[in-house]
């Protein structure tokens, strides 16, 4: 049985950022930055023109239709190969500060016990990504690619990555299980074994082919970031997700230092930290509430469950309930005895129906066979005489 190497689960919390990156990280379609052209084409428009209407005269994924648009162009013109596609990638335009980004981030992170983490999940092509001067960078870079064959050609698709299942990486990061032939991703992880919980994640995309990521991530209480062209200023897009709860901000793509994605992204890691610690104190409590809950027996629990019941009656008809609950138990121990009579005179929704039969024949059972110094059995004692 194949083994994957997977990763675990830190000492430290991490934040996984993951990005789209055509138009998210650089300014246009990475096909669009010279390839299209060496194979004859002066307006890229046109490119994916041809490629779409493939896609829709064959129902065909518009994903693989343009992979093999791209095939069928280059033959004749150029070496269709990974080598080529990373020569390609190398002339990719990318937006101000992309390429100091990724380091001052991660730096920011580990002043404040964060692991960051950077991945790409792209509709592009992997090759190309991975001829950019930040592909290593990333964790994880999935996104489309070819097979090759032994020539090193490419001749049939290896993965096409669409924006539905853009979300399943999201999983394989949340678990750990980064390898896309891992079938782990669909086991069940136990909330203390997950690696990047969904509150640890940032997504940042530019259009709708993110939404379903930008969705996922918001809904299990991440950050969903939109990001728009500093040049152009169009935040027509950016404005729609907003518009439709897609995106919890929206900023420009410009990565420099101190600009506006720079100042979120740090107050997303001080809140990440913050929160961390706060969940690392509300697992410890519950850890021992679960130990103390152990040592008793189920009956002593109901017990003690209804003596806080009792105690937080905020009415007669819940103090009525919650005394009939108490009146099929036995065996009372002197201190609990004290606390239910404490409680019956602390609290008005039970002192003020005291003398109702239910509630009165109740405590006259706890008074049976029982005898104390202190005042508050006295001053029931005298009530119920």
């Amino acid at each position: 049985m194949q083994e994957y190497k997977r990763k675990q689960k830190e000492d430290r919390p991490v934040l996984a950022i993951c990005y789209d990156f055509d138009k998210t990280l650089s300014p246009n379609d990475m096909q669009a930055q010279g390839y299209i052209q060496k194979v004859g084409y002066e307006n890229a428009d046109d490119f994916w023109a041809k490629s779409n209407a493939l896609a829709v005269s064959n129902e065909m994924d518009q994903n693989l239709a343009y992979m093999y648009q791209m095939m069928l162009e280059a033959q004749g013109t150029l070496l269709f190969t990974k080598e080529t596609f990373e020569k390609y990638g190398s002339e990719v335009d990318l937006f101000p500060g992309v390429k100091e980004w990724f380091d001052r981030i991660r730096k920011y992170g580990d002043e404040k016990g964060i692991i960051v983490e950077h991945y790409i999940i792209s509709s592009g092509l992997k090759e190309m990504i991975e001829g950019t001067p930040v592909a290593k960078q990333f964790e994880k870079i999935y996104a489309s690619s070819f097979y090759y064959s032994e020539r090193g050609v490419a001749i049939w698709p290896a993965q096409v990555v669409n924006y539905t299942n853009k979300t399943q990486f999201l999983f394989r990061i949340e678990k750990g299980v980064l390898d896309i032939n891992d079938p782990g991703v669909n086991d069940y992880f136990s909330p203390e074994k997950i690696r990047v919980p969904f509150r640890n994640m940032v997504y940042i995309g530019d259009s709708d082919t993110d939404v379903p990521c930008m969705k996922l991530v918001n809904a299990n209480g991440g950050h969903s970031i939109g990001v728009y062209n500093s040049k152009t200023q169009d935040k027509t897009k950016v404005y729609k997700m907003m518009r439709e709860d897609r995106i919890k901000y929206f900023v420009p793509a410009d990565y420099s230092e101190g600009s506006d994605i720079d100042t979120l992204l740090k107050m997303i890691i001080d809140k990440t930290a913050a929160n961390e610690k706060l969940e690392e104190l509300h697992n410890k409590h519950k850890d021992e509430n679960t130990k103390a809950d152990k040592l008793n027996s189920e009956d002593e629990q109901l017990k003690i469950d209804c003596i806080i019941d009792l105690e937080n009656s905020g009415s007669f008809a819940r103090t009525h309930e919650v005394i009939e609950k108490l009146s099929k138990l036995k065996d009372w121990t002197n201190e609990q005895k004290e606390q239910l009579i404490r409680i019956a005179l602390q609290n008005s929704q039970i002192s003020a129906i005291l003398q109702d039969n239910d509630v009165k024949a109740f405590y006259k059972k706890i008074l049976r066979k029982y005898e104390s110094d202190s005042e508050s059995y006295q001053e029931m004692k005298e009530l119920l005489s």
